[in-house]
């Protein structure tokens, strides 16, 4: 909910039984004292209090239903019932003046029942608003509650007595019901702050009063108290002195009629012919630019909407114009969405990036996405893949199972079959979504019955029938596999007994996967075939998840290695994979090559998948067997002659490695890096892996902009040496070539809003605006290369992460 509007409900629409929890009793219960104090024995002093709460409600100052009674509760000295009381009255029946009386009881005394004390509370604060979360209510001991209008037992602190944990309380209830932003490492140091501050406190007051704690339920929005056929509120009378009075206005967020029909007399069709001839004037023009440089996340006002809508025949030879026209429409409209739809159709053609844009959620007009795939069909078969992973995602936004895009991604697939494999994972992937289950189903269907419809020739070397097979079989063999890692992980003992039994498996009882009766297409890579697993080099690595590194034979006598892992969600690292691959892409195209590691990922489940193994060793390791990243290089690189000692073709590729993955984990807001997840590779090339927390998420406290440790910096010679220097252009010149193509990874991310990614799903809109607040739009490239440079020196300056280094590695080593 944003900060302009207040959404609430009225209490007389409520048609709900009044409810609330009785959690607790705290503080110290005294024992009752007895009226003939000499007389009584040791067994009587030994008893346990038995305790029940009474609560009745009280409106405006009358008791009003039952009573209702809690169960006995012996366990002390904290007194928990946790239960859940269900009144007959419902809400719409409260008045302002409704109060809540609950009044302790002990029955363990003998004859009749010992008061311990009670409160009052009331239902509705001073704003008219139903109250909700957790209240302590300090008890008045030996006092039945009293519920009447002017109570002698409020159950609130007065606040002359109010202490600091009163106003820790307060908060930890706005807390709970929400609306204090959650935190998790914070948050556990605040509690165990309080938890010290209650001690203190109860150590200082002797625990002299009780308080019971309920728990009123909450709603969606705030309850506002209005009593049945009234108007609506009744105002506050205005007091003499400057009070601030709360008004609810129940048209705010609705559309202005006069605004609406000025805007459709400003857009009569009538008008056309007036409009076709009109030129902007050069503010307009100014205004038109800065319009059409907006990045796809940024919705348009009024003005703007009517602006280019007025203009609309002039912009019509501008490409980047389009989307932003179409966001101005009324598509309720029918005669204004089909002129729009006309102009759409004669308008200079978009790239790809645009047409990306025109299948987000923000579109639904089936012939404004219908024309975003006929823009896509102008993109070869490698341009298409790297937005494969988006395009599948975006079948969630089509307005029919069998749309134009999942018949132009089918077409496409069948005239190649790397598309074809991975359209098919993507697909199959999705069905655990029961949302959408049958859509992506739908798309899987026409995908097998188009297949299987191939002649010979037509796609490679095979038929149509055995194409499909080939595929069906990357099933069986993950599945195969799955079946492996629950035998290998009921083994007893360490890493070597299980890696003992996944050899003895594949070579004895699974024998059939040592030589495949027939090749099977790779799903990490389909176009090469494998034969079999070779027992002797497959491995387990030592983690919690016992992932299986496995050696393929290949068709062409070579050997392929992967990472199998069941029990991780593998869709957020296959995403920032792909996005460092594009990324990749973008670079070299601008005659940037920064020897990124772009590995493939393949999620083959919603727990499972493959990962490309790539011969590398991570920097804890490096720097524990080798103390520096120079001493390892030297072993695989020396000379003498070249910077310190190794070659300099190796440390121009180390540095640049550095500077790709540093701007790219920066923009993606990669989290929770640490020297485990940080590889590097015999050659030089550095990069990253476990892509758990990304868009600004990390588990770390006070995470630096990029990681960029000081082991990597002193293997470039420290912060004053030249190749630092020459690392900071790199970065510098890689964020700004990647700035240029903002708009196209804000699209992708937002194809990705309705994916079930854990930090997209989340909250997608907050995610999409942090991404595209690190590109720093509202910079030109010579401003950005200063930004990034201090962004650079603030991270090489973070000291603080060091600490939390070495606790990692005190964890990894206690594994």
């Amino acid at each position: 909910m944003s900060g302009n509007e207040f959404r609430f409900f009225l209490s007389c629409d409520i048609n709900l039984p009044v409810t609330f929890r009785i959690e607790k009793l705290e503080g110290k219960l005294l024992t009752p004292k007895h009226s003939d104090s000499d007389n009584v024995d040791s067994t009587a002093e030994e008893k346990k209090p038995e305790l029940y709460v009474e609560s009745t409600l009280y409106i405006d100052g009358a008791p009003f239903g039952l009573s209702m009674r809690t169960r006995l509760e012996s366990r002390g000295p904290s007194f928990c019932w946790n239960e859940l009381i269900t009144l007959s009255t419902k809400y719409r029946d409260l008045t302002a003046n409704s109060q809540l009386a609950f009044t302790v009881w002990d029955v363990s005394c003998g004859k009749g029942e010992g008061l311990i004390g009670g409160a009052t509370i009331h239902l509705f604060n001073m704003k008219k608003q139903l109250k909700t979360g957790k209240h302590k209510l300090r008890l008045w001991p030996g006092k039945e509650a009293d519920g009447s209008i002017n109570t002698t037992t409020p159950g609130k602190v007065p606040k002359e007595e109010r202490g600091e944990l009163e106003r820790l309380e307060k908060l930890v209830n706005k807390y709970e019901r929400g609306q204090i932003q959650r935190v998790d490492w914070l948050d556990r140091l605040a509690f165990k702050a309080m938890e010290k501050i209650k001690e203190s406190e109860n150590s200082q007051n002797g625990s002299s009063h009780l308080y019971l704690v309920i728990d009123f339920c909450s709603f969606e929005h705030r309850v506002v108290f209005q009593e049945s056929g009234a108007n609506f509120l009744l105002p506050s009378p205005i007091a003499s002195t400057n009070e601030l009075v709360t008004v609810y206005d129940p048209e705010v967020g609705k559309i202005n009629p006069s605004e609406h029909k000025q805007l459709k007399l400003a857009r009569s069709l009538n008008r056309g012919i007036i409009d076709r001839d009109l030129k902007p004037s050069s503010t307009e023009r100014k205004s038109i630019q800065r319009i059409l440089k907006y990045p796809p996340t940024i919705n348009l006002s009024g003005d703007e909407r009517q602006l280019l809508w007025k203009f609309r025949f002039s912009l019509m030879s501008e490409k980047r114009a389009l989307t932003k026209f179409l966001r101005c429409v009324e598509w309720s409209d029918v005669q204004e969405a089909k002129q729009a739809l006309e102009l759409m159709h004669k308008w200079e053609s978009i790239d790809l990036c645009d047409a990306l844009e025109l299948l987000s959620p923000v579109f639904e007009s089936e012939e404004v996405r219908a024309y975003a795939v006929s823009v896509l069909e102008r993109a070869d078969d490698e341009e298409l893949q790297c937005y494969l992973l988006q395009l599948v995602q975006a079948l969630r936004f089509e307005r029919s199972d069998k749309s134009r895009l999942s018949h132009f991604l089918v077409q496409r697939s069948l005239r190649n079959v790397e598309l074809a494999s991975f359209l098919r994972w993507f697909v199959a992937v999705e069905l655990h979504d029961p949302a959408y289950a049958k859509r992506f189903y739908c798309t899987y269907e026409i995908l097998e019955e188009s297949m299987l419809k191939l002649g010979a020739g037509a796609s490679g070397d095979e038929d149509g029938f055995k194409l499909w097979q080939s595929l069906v079989r990357q099933t069986e063999l993950t599945a195969q596999l799955c079946s492996i890692m629950r035998d290998v992980r009921n083994v007893r003992g360490g890493t070597q007994k299980k890696i003992e039994k996944l050899r003895h498996l594949l070579s004895g009882l699974l024998s059939e996967l040592t030589y495949f009766d027939e090749p099977i297409r790779s799903p990490l890579a389909p176009d090469l075939l494998i034969t079999g697993i070779i027992p002797s080099e497959s491995s387990i690595f030592k983690s919690a998840l016992h992932p299986l590194r496995l050696a393929f034979r290949t068709a062409n006598g070579g050997c392929c290695k992967i990472i199998f892992k069941k029990g991780d969600d593998l869709r957020q690292d296959q995403l920032v994979v792909q996005m460092v691959s594009l990324m990749d892409r973008l670079l070299k195209l601008e005659n940037l090559d920064l020897h990124l590691t772009p590995y493939r990922v393949l999620a083959t489940g919603h727990d499972e998948g493959m990962l490309e193994f790539i011969p590398s060793k991570p920097l804890a390791q490096i720097i524990s067997e080798h103390r520096s990243i120079v001493s390892y290089l030297q072993k695989f690189h020396p000379d003498e002659n070249g910077p310190f000692g190794i070659t300099s073709t190796c440390l121009e590729t180390f540095i640049k490695s550095c500077a790709g993955y540093s701007v790219i984990t920066y923009i993606l807001g990669i989290g929770d890096r640490h020297l485990d997840n940080l590889l590097l590779r015999d050659d030089g090339r550095l990069f990253h892996v476990d892509f758990g927390f990304i868009l600004g998420r990390d588990p770390k406290p006070f995470p630096p902009p990029m990681k960029l440790c000081k082991e990597m910096v002193e293997a470039m010679g420290g912060a004053e040496s030249q190749y630092y220097t020459r690392f900071k252009s790199y970065c510098c010149e890689a964020y700004n070539i990647l700035r240029k193509s903002s708009n196209l990874i804000l699209n992708l991310f937002h194809l990705m809003a309705g994916s079930n990614i854990p930090d997209i799903a989340s909250d997608p809109e907050k995610g999409i605006l942090k991404l595209q607040e690190k590109f720093r739009l509202d910079l030109d490239d010579e401003e950005c290369i200063h930004f990034f440079q201090d962004l650079i020196n603030e991270s090489v300056s973070a000291l603080f992460p060091q600490m939390v280094e070495t606790i990692h590695r005190w964890a990894q080593y206690w594994r």
